[in-house]
This record gives structure tokens, C-alpha cells and sequence, in this order.
């Protein structure tokens, strides 16, 4: 009894030979190989068919392979499309990407590369069917009109204070980490209030030099200073009746809060330059992620402000404490990312789902945010998948502390460990091996090689001595480098993987000039 043919890829290429291989290569009981040198029979078939997968040459005939991606994806913007070609231009690479190929794939990799990421691609579509299949049962469930989200019960105490604190006019002090949510919950507070038919001024007394930010809340008269052509209402007269909330309050410096705590005791205050004393009702919203307890000990922040602010508090947790709600809020900044561009809502696939659960987000909510959105213009499919998910991305300039380092790690042996599946070709998933490819991008060499070193003892493998030798290479010690890079050499010509036949024997050459 003949198996079921489970999946189809088809495969376009103008040498016959290497149809042969690919054929041969990838066959399987349960695979149908498609093989074509004429790309537009190809497409008619293409489009007769539906293949799980389509594996185009970049220069077949009559339609090149670029063209031959656009009708495809025109038809199935979902359609999984593999580019080859022997050493691609850049800018092939980036508009085959553009286009939404899922890999761009150099020839001369194929004996490694080729199983691994057919495998990898094919699992990907099945994600993007079954996500695609389950969407609209889950649509009616957003949460987008809500002001704030979350089901954890920590939210569940957040949205408690902010129901509490709506209710009346004091003072409210929100704390929590960076990129909490803080502006988002006091902008709560006000919509739930009896002033919200009234402004809601947020300023940043962080991101306003200290030299205006008196100006800045209580306004000018003209001729106060340099550059004051004119009259200028602050702040508090601007939304007079409304709230005001000052974030990052505990960077505001100390002559300043004097006036604000005046204020807050009188409800009186003056324009810089003036004699007049004005009043405004307004309610003060207040937020930090610092500790106001302890800069009120190191005396950085008054004393007796403190206590006018602390009426109300309401404590914002962090993200990893409240994993519960970042598929929740993921699907709310999806689904406001396609508003705002006018463009198809983006989705989740389950496994990108348990990647953004197992992150630690050191920048909480905002990081999440900012996350979705990079993620969203890298897409080439309307799900999400982990490859799409820009996870541990650092800026210049800026250093993973040792939480953040370890937290990173642990995702990119999450993403290999779920890409592998059964795959021969790349056992160490399962070993150091990640981590040491990790350490030596971050430039953490003694850490890379020591982990690298306990890679080898485990597997004794090909990749994992390549790996060792580039790390003595980044080192310097190129006694070690050479050494491991000639063991290298030998096990790849053992398996046949000839690029890196070709790369150790340069790397040999050139350690040697040292």
C-alpha cells in the first residue's frame, strides 16, 4: 500500500543536474518533488497545484526567478519560496526578502543548508495554515477598546486602583519599571474621572532641560529671559479643570519641586517673570521608576512633596511578572499597527506566541510594542513566525546586563531547539553549542570559548570544532586556531561540505601570517 503524499515541493532550475540532486536529495515516501527547468510551466502548474513549497534558481528562463516569486506571492501571499543562486548580490537578497521569500540560500551551502531550512519553511506554512484557520474564531475577543489590558491578576489590582482613584481628586503616585505602562494607567485614571471631559496634559520632566521646565509647567511673561518674545501660558493654566501628569517626577529638580509642592498646598502659582499669582484647578497625576523613598533619603527628592504625592499609589508590575497578558497585548498592538497603516492584520503563530512568553522583557510593555512593530515590517506572511520576531536586538552603544544576556540566550536556544526538529544535520541544538555562537556575536569570548569547549567534549562534531577554531581565531591564539581549524578541515571533507573545505584552508592560511 502506497503512503499518502503529505507534502509537494516544487523545484525550478536551469541545470538538469542539480534537479537530480535536489530530487534525490529531498524525496521522501510522503514528499512529491515537482522538478521544471522552464520557470513558466513552472507557474502554470504552480498555480494548478499549490505546492507546500517553491524552490526557484534566481536565473531560470523564460520568468527569472524574481518574477517568478512576484506572481506567485500575488496569487498566495502566504506561498513558502526558497531562493537560490551561487553567491547572490545584495540586492537580489534584500528584494527576494522584500518580495516575502522565506530564505535566500547560497549554492555552494546546499549539502548543509538546504534539508534544515525545507524542513524549516514547510513546518512554517503549516503554523501559517492552522493560525490563518483558527483567526476569526478568536477575533471577537479583542481587546482593543479597552484603555489599559491585561487579565493576570496583578492587572486585576491595577485596574482595582484605577477604578479606586477615579473616584475622587487627590493625588496619585504611579510607580513601576520603564516602559510599564505608567502614562497608559494615569490617562486611565482621567478618563474614569469626573474630569474627563476635560485635558489630560502628560510632560516628561526628564526630557525638558532644567532651565525651562519651570517655564515649561507654570508658563512666561514676556521679557522673562532670553528668547521670551511673548506671554505664554504653562501647564497647569492649560488644562485648568483637566489633569496633569508629570512622568519621570523623580528627575525633577529640587528648586522646582519647591513650586510644584506650593501648588499642590495653595493651589496658587505664578508665571516666570510675574508678580501675578494665578490659580488653576488641576489634578496632579505623578509617575517614576525610581525609588522616591530612597531619593528622599539621599535627599534628591523633598520630603514633604513626597507625602502631597503619595495620597494614592498605584504600583504597575513588570512584564515578566504578568506573562499572561503579553499575548493580549501583542494582539491589541497587531491589530492597532493594521489601523493605523490601513493594512491586513497581522497574527501570531503559536509558536511566536511561546517566544514572546518566555522573554524576560527588561523594557516591558514598550519593548513588547516596539517588538510587534519591527517584527510587522519584516513579516512575509500575515503570521507572525519566531524568525519574524527581532527578539534581543541590541542598539549601538548599549550592553545586555547579565539577567538580559542569560534571558537572551535562552530564546535563541528556544527558536534552534524548535526549527530542528529531527533534523541530522544540526544535533548541537541540543548541546552548548548556542550558547557559544551567542557569546561569540556578543563578543563574550572567554565565555564562548569555554562553553565551546564543553560543546566539543559533547559532540565531537564538524560545527562545533569549526566554531571552536573561529573563536581561538577572534582571540588571538591562533596556535589553537590553526590546530582546531585543520581538524576542522578533515571532518569536512569527510562529510562532503566542501565551502568549508575551502574556508578552513583560508583560515589556516591566514592564522599561519600571524
Amino acid at each position: 500500500m502506497s503512503s499518502e503524499i503529505d507534502k509537494t515541493i516544487m523545484i525550478v532550475d536551469h541545470d538538469e543536474d542539480f534537479l537530480e540532486w535536489v530530487d534525490k536529495h529531498l524525496r521522501t515516501p510522503n514528499t512529491e518533488i515537482l522538478c521544471y527547468e522552464n520557470s513558466q510551466k513552472a507557474l502554470d502548474d504552480y498555480l494548478k497545484k499549490s505546492p507546500d513549497l517553491l524552490i526557484t534558481e534566481l536565473f531560470v528562463k523564460p520568468l527569472q526567478g524574481m518574477d517568478l516569486i512576484k506572481k506567485v506571492r500575488l496569487n498566495d501571499p502566504n506561498a513558502q519560496v526558497i531562493l537560490t543562486t551561487s553567491f547572490p548580490p545584495s540586492s537580489a537578497v534584500i528584494e527576494a526578502m522584500r518580495l516575502g521569500a522565506y530564505d535566500v540560500l547560497r549554492k555552494e551551502t546546499l549539502p548543509y543548508d538546504l534539508r534544515p531550512i525545507v524542513e524549516e519553511a514547510l513546518k512554517a506554512g503549516d503554523e501559517i495554515k492552522s493560525t490563518s484557520q483558527s483567526a476569526d474564531s478568536s477575533s471577537k475577543k479583542d481587546s482593543s477598546d479597552e484603555s489599559i489590558i491585561g487579565r493576570s491578576s496583578a492587572m486585576q489590582d491595577v485596574f482595582k486602583m484605577v477604578g479606586r482613584a477615579s473616584r475622587g481628586d487627590a493625588p496619585v503616585l504611579i510607580t513601576g519599571e520603564s516602559g510599564a505602562g505608567k502614562e497608559i494607567v494615569a490617562g486611565a485614571i482621567h478618563k474614569f474621572s469626573k474630569r474627563s471631559g476635560s485635558e489630560f496634559v502628560a510632560i516628561n520632566c526628564a526630557a525638558i532641560p532644567e532651565n525651562l521646565l519651570e517655564s515649561e509647567l507654570f508658563g512666561h511673561e514676556k521679557g522673562s529671559f532670553t528668547g521670551a518674545h511673548s506671554m505664554r501660558k504653562g501647564r497647569f493654566e492649560q488644562c485648568d479643570g483637566g489633569t496633569l501628569f508629570l512622568d519621570e517626577i523623580g528627575d525633577m529638580p529640587i528648586h522646582t519641586q519647591s513650586k510644584i509642592l506650593r501648588t499642590l498646598q495653595s493651589g496658587e502659582f505664578s508665571r516666570v517673570g510675574g508678580n501675578e499669582n494665578l490659580t488653576a484647578d488641576v489634578r496632579i497625576l505623578a509617575a517614576t521608576n525610581k525609588d522616591l523613598e530612597e531619593c528622599v533619603k539621599n535627599g534628591e527628592f523633598r520630603e514633604d512633596l513626597f507625602y502631597r504625592l503619595n495620597v494614592v499609589r498605584v504600583h504597575i508590575p513588570p512584564l515578566r511578572q504578568r506573562r499572561e497578558d503579553i499575548k493580549l497585548l501583542a494582539d491589541f498592538f497587531l491589530k492597532r499597527n493594521a489601523e493605523q497603516k490601513k493594512a491586513p492584520r497581522l497574527r501570531l503563530s503559536s509558536e511566536s506566541v511561546e517566544l514572546l512568553e518566555s522573554h524576560d522583557w527588561p523594557g516591558n510593555v514598550r519593548e513588547l510594542e516596539n517588538t510587534l512593530y519591527r517584527a510587522s515590517l519584516l513579516a512575509t506572511a500575515d503570521v507572525l513566525l519566531p524568525k519574524d520576531i527581532p527578539l534581543g536586538i541590541i542598539e549601538q552603544g548599549e550592553e545586555l546586563d547579565s539577567k538580559n544576556k542569560e534571558s537572551s540566550i535562552k530564546d535563541s536556544i528556544s527558536i534552534l531547539k524548535k526549527v530542528s526538529g529531527k533534523n541530522p544535520f544540526i544535533p548541537w541544538v541540543e548541546s552548548e553549542f548556542a550558547k557559544a555562537s551567542y557569546l561569540e556575536h556578543e563578543k563574550d569570548l572567554d565565555q564562548a570559548l569555554a562553553w565551546s569547549k564543553k560543546s566539543v567534549e559533547i559532540e565531537a562534531k564538524f560545527w562545533n570544532v569549526y566554531t571552536l577554531s573561529r573563536i581561538y581565531g577572534a582571540k588571538g591564539d591562533y596556535k589553537n586556531a590553526i590546530k582546531t581549524a585543520k581538524q576542522s578541515l578533515e571532518l569536512a571533507k569527510a562529510a562532503n561540505y566542501m565551502p568549508y573545505v575551502k574556508m578552513n584552508e583560508e583560515n589556516i592560511a591566514n592564522w599561519s601570517k600571524k
